[in-house]
């Protein structure tokens, strides 16, 4: 099973951007999903998180209200939704199945990645 992520660029302030994330393999439905950020110099970071069905989503505070994680299990993808993009939010952007079907935010509670797609938000 691999993850690729893909959605990323160059996008002024206050503008939006949608990243996808597409898994081979059979099981993409059965887990939960998240995204993360990882900015130069600093640790990896929690973002938003989808149970199975997608019933059930949690984010960070600082995308709360701006950013929407979904999924289409038909297609076996998830989606990040990004809205009002800050400079802040410039940072490279990983998807990742978590090891069980409901939301956590912990970065060891994934253990598949995908390779990243990089969001850079001019101010």
């Amino acid at each position: 099973v691999q993850l690729q992520a893909s959605g990323g660029g160059l996008v002024q302030a206050g503008g939006s951007l949608r990243l996808s994330c597409s898994a081979s393999g059979r099981t993409f439905g059965s887990y939960a999903m998240g995204w993360f950020r990882q900015a130069p110099g600093k640790e990896r970071d929690f973002v938003a998180t989808i149970s199975w069905k997608g019933a059930n989503t949690y984010y960070t505070d600082s995308v709360q209200g701006r950013f929407t994680i979904s999924r289409d299990n038909a297609r076996s993808t998830l989606y990040l939704q990004m809205n009002n993009l800050r400079p802040e939010d410039t940072a490279v952007y990983y998807c990742a199945r978590a090891r069980g079907a409901s939301i956590t935010t912990g970065v060891k509670e994934y253990d598949l990645w995908g390779q990243g797609t990089l969001v850079t938000v001019s101010s």
